[in-house]
């Protein structure tokens, strides 16, 4: 991920988000928040370096303190390009200095912070050393709802991520499948987003025929034939924000069999949708789903959890699987996906991302979940 902000945001909106960041951070009883090159950083600042090294560049927030990005002065002038820049003080650092120290003034001995979960481990571990008296917990673990509720603005951007890739499935599903690789329809697939506006694809899975039984199949060569159940499972980033949906299509005419999981499946993602509301715990999302399918015979055959969170990222908290309690809230974005995965026969998978409103939840993908039969 690289480049500046999307457009709606600017110093203001990053101003906001590193004041809530830093405020969520004294709630949580830390001294404050080292945040390294990644998605957090491009949420709260705007900014993306272009190439990510070696050489240490990293927003501190604290709490009732200005916010810091320490950053190599070679990268600096691309950092006050930043939508956020102004909202911030640049500390740069040249080749020679140490990094650790002039982080290390910025920052409380013996605090307790949160850090990046993508930070660079020799980075973290320069930081133990220059500050022996601190301790460090994942951004993740200390503040895992911190990207989760949306905005306005955000959840515009969602939207029309999801409408994009739904713009895909539709031109996808005209194009010849029996006879082609998986890989040949993958690239489609990939073209497609671009063509509509992604400016990064994370995955295209292409899983045909007994390779849908895998739900993370690296698409192949394996050629799709006649008969073949095909999991489409895509998405990326658009503008800034992430598009992740799931179809299976059928090439000509399924078996009864093969209708009655898709049937299944799609009951189970219908039942996961009807269970998002204010309040709901997020289990309840997994467990609604979940049920439909064990009472159909096929728990077994359900491996994985009914979703994720998206955002400036395809998978972010929260996450919808059991035990995991925390209450639904108005502007969370989040996949519901059930699937059947039957080993060496074929797999159904049917997804859409989903926003919790004021009083239930709204689809952010509006393609049929109804089988689609492809050539």
């Amino acid at each position: 991920m690289t480049g500046t902000a999307p457009a709606p945001f600017n110093a203001d909106d990053y101003r906001a988000r590193m004041a809530r960041a830093a405020q969520a951070a004294a709630e949580a009883g830390l001294a404050g928040l080292l945040v390294a090159p990644g998605p957090d950083m491009v949420w709260l600042t705007g900014y993306a370096p272009t190439a990510v090294t070696e050489r240490l560049t990293l927003l501190v927030l604290a709490p009732g303190g200005d916010p810091v990005l320490v950053v190599p002065a070679l990268e600096a002038p691309d950092a006050a390009k930043a939508a956020g820049a102004s909202a911030l003080t640049l500390r740069d650092w040249t080749d020679g200095k140490d990094p650790y120290a002039v982080t290390a003034a910025l920052l409380d001995t013996g605090g307790r912070f949160g850090i990046s979960d993508n930070a660079w481990a020799m980075h973290l571990l320069g930081m133990q050393q220059t500050l022996p008296g601190t301790s460090y917990a994942s951004l993740t673990e200390a503040l895992p709802m911190l990207r989760a509720v949306k905005d306005t603005a955000e959840l515009e951007l969602l939207a029309a991520a999801g409408a994009a890739a739904d713009a895909a499935f539709e031109e996808i599903r005209k194009v010849p499948f029996a006879g082609r690789r998986e890989s040949e329809v993958g690239a489609d697939l990939a073209d497609l987003l671009r063509r509509f506006g992604h400016s990064q694809v994370d995955f295209t899975i292409v899983g045909s025929g007994p390779n849908g039984a895998n739900p993370h199949h690296e698409m192949g060569d394996r050629v799709i034939e006649r008969g073949d159940m095909v999991v489409l499972d895509f998405g990326g980033l658009k503008d800034g924000y992430g598009s992740d949906t799931t179809r299976t299509v059928h090439v000509g005419e399924p078996t009864d069999e093969e209708r009655r999981v898709h049937d299944i499946v799609r009951e189970a993602q219908e039942a996961g949708f009807r269970a998002v509301r204010p309040g709901a715990a997020c289990q309840e999302v997994d467990r609604a789903a979940r049920a439909v399918i064990d009472e159909a015979g096929y728990g077994e055959y359900f491996i994985h959890r009914t979703g994720h969170g998206i955002g400036v990222t395809t998978h972010e908290p929260p996450y919808m699987i059991e035990g995991e309690e925390q209450p639904l809230v108005p502007g969370m974005c989040f996949s519901v996906e059930p699937g059947i995965y039957l080993p060496g026969r074929f797999g159904v998978r049917i997804e859409d991302i989903v926003t919790v409103t004021g009083d239930g939840g709204r689809r952010l993908n509006d393609t049929t979940r109804e089988m689609v039969l492809v050539d």
